[in-house]
């Protein structure tokens, strides 16, 4: 099998400017959650309140800019960083455009093609603006599901963004324990987007599993899932169940059974 390199979906994956949507997504976040109730449930975080939403996400951000900025080359040892967290919640919201700001001044100094370390396939510094962008948008729309808003996402983010998913979730075992099961005797998943571009097949072998980039869409697949792009992107993060009202699946029930049992990220 041939492993997923991000180039290798050129013909899929719409180019998205990473560092700009973070600044977007973010203001979008600031936006949802300007005035709301900061202990506000998070039902797709289980015990996590608009608070420790904010918190997390800001955190990420500051925490990733740290990282751009010091060109790391090998796993970070440890993970002390100055938040700068108000002391006080009401000034959580500020302080998480506050991130962003600090976000951007660090990919403004950073060569996004500059060879860094990072746990996911691409070794360069352009991995942490797409990380960080996931991140954003995932808690954005968490934050606005919380206060009954419905998100919206953009497609050619939504596609980036299964796409970035996919490619990085064979390395994220040391975050995310169960992705270690993720095995099987050449069994193949597909996720296709019904509103466009964007085709994924995920082959399961005995030693691992990952993005089969050799021709997917010519292959048949003993499971498959489609929707939209956007609802596609909130499946494989586990926020929409697999047999939603806006998506279809058809094949092994008992394979996506154990993909969407093991694939928490």
């Amino acid at each position: 099998m041939k492993i997923s390199d991000p180039s290798d979906h050129a013909s899929v994956v719409t180019a998205v400017d990473h560092r700009t949507a973070v600044l977007a997504e973010t203001a979008r976040f600031v936006a949802a959650v300007t005035s709301a109730d900061l202990a506000t449930a998070i039902p797709s975080c289980p015990g996590w309140t608009l608070a420790d939403l904010i918190k997390h996400t800001g955190s990420v951000q500051r925490w990733f800019s740290v990282l751009l900025r010091a060109r790391i080359q090998e796993p970070p040892r440890k993970r002390d960083v100055d938040l700068r967290l108000p002391d006080q919640e009401d000034g959580y919201v500020d302080w998480l455009a506050e991130s962003a700001t600090l976000a951007a001044d660090a990919f403004a100094t950073t060569d996004p093609n500059l060879p860094m370390w990072a746990w996911g396939v691409d070794q360069h510094a352009r991995f942490w603006a797409r990380r960080m962008l996931f991140e954003t948008l995932l808690h954005r729309t968490d934050a606005e599901l919380a206060l009954g808003l419905r998100p919206t996402i953009d497609r050619p983010v939504a596609v980036d963004g299964v796409d970035e998913f996919l490619v990085n979730l064979p390395f994220a075992t040391f975050f995310a324990p169960k992705v270690a099961n993720l095995r099987g005797p050449d069994k193949t998943i597909r996720f296709r987007a019904t509103d466009g571009d964007g085709d994924w097949l995920v082959r399961l072998r005995p030693d691992g599993f990952g993005v089969d980039t050799a021709h997917p869409s010519r292959d048949t697949a003993d499971a498959t899932v489609r929707g939209s792009a956007a609802d596609l992107l909130l499946l494989v993060y586990g926020r929409l169940r697999h047999d939603a009202a806006a998506l279809a699946h058809e094949g092994d029930e008992a394979l996506l059974a154990h993909w969407f049992a093991n694939s928490a990220f």
